[in-house]
């Protein structure tokens, strides 16, 4: 009778323990990113939050240097920056095309001059697409946008080319969640949600 290697057995048991684990670490995909420029960040991260598929929102400055990446700074609308979002998400459950229509119905795209009650440089709108493949899929959404919206005025949200994104001050960020009051009577307060409903509808 041949004697049984425990040690054998014992090492088998553990790989055994181990394997979904690894399996899972090796063929997790990694997110996806995306960032959109809509005005006010605290609103588009809230907005953008809502949305299955989207991990986390960080609200940020892009467009302009990291020296000028500051809110004390990008408010004064001389830095070339826009307040925008970088948006990760699971390209399993949701799609940056979904992303991109998502992102047009929560914005008013013919202002150029900045959004609902914020003007200037840095409350504009943009989509910042990453790579061939975003700016392939934003241009054909642009495309049809310009063929089937809902309202008469030209849209003049731009496609650019990403840019470094630099993460707005902690306290910017999940303002919707730290300070609901405030930030609710600022986004009724500036008309957000109404001109978006004249624009698309309900």
């Amino acid at each position: 009778m041949k004697t049984i290697d425990l040690s054998f057995i014992v090492g088998l048991v553990v790989l055994l323990a181990l394997a979904p684990g690894i399996t899972a670490a090796e063929t997790s995909k990694p997110l996806a990113n995306a960032i959109f420029a809509g005005g006010c960040f605290w609103c588009i991260e809230a907005d953008f939050e809502k949305l299955d598929g989207v991990k986390e929102v960080r609200s940020g400055y892009t467009g302009g240097s990291a020296a000028t990446a500051s809110y004390k700074q990008v408010v004064k609308n001389n830095t070339g920056h826009y307040e925008a979002v970088i948006v990760h998400f699971d390209p399993d459950s949701v799609s940056y095309a979904e992303l991109v229509e998502y992102f047009w119905r929560h914005i008013d795209p013919t202002d150029a001059e900045g959004q609902f009650c914020d003007k200037g440089e840095s409350y504009r709108t943009a989509i910042f697409y990453g790579s061939e493949q975003q700016q392939i899929v934003a241009q054909a959404s642009l495309d049809r946008l310009k063929q089937n919206k809902p309202f008469d005025a030209p849209i003049v949200t731009p496609l650019i080319p990403a840019q470094p994104f630099y993460d707005a001050e902690t306290y910017h960020q999940d303002y919707y969640k730290k300070n609901p009051i405030r930030y609710n009577y600022y986004r009724r307060g500036c008309g957000r949600d109404k001109r978006v409903e004249e624009l698309w509808g309900e």
